[in-house]
């Protein structure tokens, strides 16, 4: 396997390539996807106007944060594409976004209320995956919330195709019982565990959807 440097560099490269594919195809997707629309509503509600919210793999688009900052929510969206960066900002002017690395990120311990990560955990390999979810706990305030999306099933590697473009990169699916893990590992406790079949125009895998709360032990947050 490659280096996990080598795999993130493929990544960014892949959506370097396909940003603009990516947010024509998925800019508008929210108003056909109801149980999307209803999770994030739910998940919104856990937070006050002015909740500090990262849109961790933002892509584009941003489409994902959008509908919270919409709420009166304040969110920074990352991403680890140059290119996906320049078109959200551009996009978005109301929001803020940084390249960033969702395993290293550049923020301080306990910054925000809450945190998104919506199908950008799934091009990291499985062994790495709890690096990530460490991450998203330590940039997370005590009792802050982390909702994730990911894609059903039980298969790791490269594809060597993106969206109709020839490039490589990595894609890992997952099983719920993965994913409760990764949560529990980190320090969250789950608060919502499901699994949704695919839209008639998605690719045709069970979408699986979680929110965590990162909790407190014997007075401290878990860092």
């Amino acid at each position: 396997m490659d280096s996990l440097k080598v795999i993130h560099s493929k990544t960014r490269r892949a959506y370097d390539l396909a940003a603009k594919k990516y947010h024509e195809l998925f800019h508008n997707e929210m108003n056909e996807k109801a149980y999307d629309r209803n999770l994030l509503d739910s998940f919104a509600s856990r937070f006050v106007r002015g909740s500090l919210i990262c849109d961790a793999g933002c892509g584009p688009s941003a489409h994902i944060g959008k509908c919270l900052a919409d709420k009166g929510m304040k969110v920074i969206g990352v991403d680890i594409s140059d290119r996906c960066i320049e078109m959200a900002r551009v996009l978005n002017p109301n929001m803020q976004f940084k390249r960033e690395d969702i395993m290293n990120l550049s923020f301080d311990h306990n910054v925000f209320d809450g945190l998104i990560s919506y199908y950008s955990i799934i091009h990291t390999p499985k062994k790495f995956i709890g690096k990530i979810f460490q991450e998203f706990h330590r940039v997370l305030k005590p009792d802050g919330y982390l909702l994730v999306a990911v894609k059903a099933g039980a298969d790791e590697g490269y594809v060597h195709e993106f969206l109709g473009i020839k490039t490589e990169i990595y894609f890992s699916l997952f099983h719920e019982k993965e994913i409760e893990g990764y949560f529990e590992k980190a320090g969250f406790v789950v608060d919502f565990l499901e699994r949704r079949n695919p839209y008639n125009y998605e690719i045709k895998n069970e979408r699986i959807f979680a929110i965590g709360r990162k909790i407190l032990r014997k007075g401290r947050s878990i860092l």
